[in-house]
């Protein structure tokens, strides 16, 4: 990484020289002087933003536009080569030290290791965790990687060995300095000699073992896969996306696209103990169904899997991101969901539990059971709901039963349970996701989507699933 020219050194030098170079942004939005240092010193550390002593400030602004692009593009953010909320939006969340980009200080070409039997010791520990708990989570994230690999990892105490393990701050002996809580929380140098496959951890972050500060285990899986060889990805549900996201700490499998990379570099294991690596949907699949949908404050979410898309008016593209990256106490794959608009609220439902959020906000006392809204017991999961707002009902669909909740007087209609035949003929034998707009109501059921006619009670057309996602 490359040093930002904030260093305590050359602070007055620094500052005058970073508000001296433009980097270029949206009009409309308006930035402090901090964020516009943050972004300089961003694309520096992560995207190679070259200095330009010589103060040529047309070719200096165009070099960071290319940059802003570079960066965008990475993220699937709308590409402009200029700043704006969106972007510095992600330039603010935690991460991972190592560059976005290959071909500098880390990754100047493909490496991996030339043995199988690798070694790795523990330096020192963090006060944030027992001994005990680091040593847990560094044998655990080792363990992702060995799972899908020949590779054998085995602990030193003494001497040194392949991966060299360390908790330091601020700058702490390798040349790229850490900086402060939060930001850049670990880095981890490619397989070689020296410095190579070592792996530092920002002891000013907050470590833990569940959802609480920065996950050990995750972080640490992370970065051995830089000590092994990998770059980041771009995939936003791949281990190695660099911004941090709690995803859980249990049961967790490697998604597809790690296994991929790493099997690139030394092929695959001999008994993986968990075949079904997640892989991340795509919006375009011909074949692509949903688990649910609801709107929040007029942006719509479309939930898949582990993922949901994000879909604004104002947006150009689909926007990928993971649940737990908003709601971290959320399960990582949902059932169905509706907003309430009245009440400001939206129910998220999985088996016989849902959870009320105000915003990003979780209720407290939730999760709540299903039964309590007046389903029957033998109801283990919603598959769909929709609030229409002219009655005020919600209707939840369960396998081919519709079922209709009174959310002013909150009970269940005496006629619920009513077969979805009878009250949505054509639409088949189950409802995947829903969502009202204009007085039609849009009935997701595999592949295809049904529009439905409120107000004559039936569908005027037919539609595929991803058709939604503007494909």
């Amino acid at each position: 990484m490359i040093n930002s020219c904030f260093s305590t050194a050359l602070l007055a030098l620094g500052l005058a020289y970073c508000l001296a170079l433009p980097i270029p942004h949206d009009d409309d939005d308006d930035f402090t002087k901090e964020d516009l240092q943050l972004a300089e010193s961003y694309l520096k550390t992560h995207y190679n933003l070259l200095s330009n002593p010589a103060g040529i400030l047309k070719k200096r602004a165009s070099t960071a536009a290319s940059k802003l692009r570079e960066m965008q593009a990475f993220f699937g953010l709308e590409v402009t080569g200029k700043l704006n909320e969106e972007t510095l939006d992600v330039m603010k969340q935690p991460r991972c030290g190592v560059p976005d980009v290959g071909e500098y200080n880390f990754f100047p070409r493909k490496l991996k290791w030339p043995h199988f039997n690798l070694t790795y010791r523990i330096m020192n520990y963090t006060a944030d965790l027992t001994q005990a708990e680091v040593d847990k989570a560094i044998k655990k994230a080792l363990k992702v990687w060995s799972n899908v690999t020949p590779l054998n990892f085995t602990r030193l105490r003494s001497g040194t060995a392949d991966i060299m393990i360390s908790f330091g701050r601020k700058e702490h002996g390798d040349f790229y300095p850490f900086d402060g809580p939060s930001g850049l929380l670990a880095h981890a140098f490619p397989p070689g000699p020296n410095y190579g496959g070592d792996a530092h951890f920002d002891d000013d972050e907050t470590w833990s073992s569940d959802s609480k500060g920065y996950n050990l285990f995750l972080v640490a899986a992370h970065e051995f896969g830089h000590s092994l060889g990998l770059d980041h990805s771009r995939d936003p549900g791949a281990l190695m996306f660099p911004i941090y996201t709690y995803v859980g700490n249990t049961g967790f499998v490697l998604p597809d696209d790690d296994v991929q990379g790493i099997q690139a570099l030394y092929g695959a294991g001999g008994d993986d103990p968990n075949p079904k690596h997640p892989k991340t949907p795509e919006k375009c699949d011909a074949n692509l169904s949903l688990d649910a949908i609801t709107e929040l404050r007029g942006e719509m979410m479309v939930f898949k899997d582990r993922f949901f898309w994000r879909l604004h008016p104002q947006m150009v593209d689909a926007e990928l991101v993971l649940t737990k990256s908003f709601w971290p106490e959320l399960p990582n794959k949902i059932d169905a969901a509706y907003e309430n608009p009245f009440k400001d609220l939206i129910y998220i439902f999985r088996g016989r539990k849902y959870w009320a959020l105000n915003g990003y906000e979780i209720l407290e006392d939730y999760p709540q059971k299903i039964s309590e809204l007046g389903f029957s017991r033998n109801v283990k999961a919603i598959d769909a709901a929709v609030f229409m707002k002219d009655s005020g009902k919600t209707l939840f669909f369960t396998g081919d039963q519709v079922w209709s909740y009174d959310e002013e007087n909150h009970i269940m209609d005496e006629s619920s349970p009513r077969p979805l035949e009878e009250e949505f003929p054509g639409i088949g034998d189950k409802v995947d996701a829903i969502f009202e707009r204009n007085g039609y109501l849009y009935l997701f059921s595999g592949p295809l989507q049904f529009e439905y006619s409120i107000w004559s009670k039936r569908i005027v057309r037919v539609m595929a699933t991803n058709s939604l996602l503007w494909c």
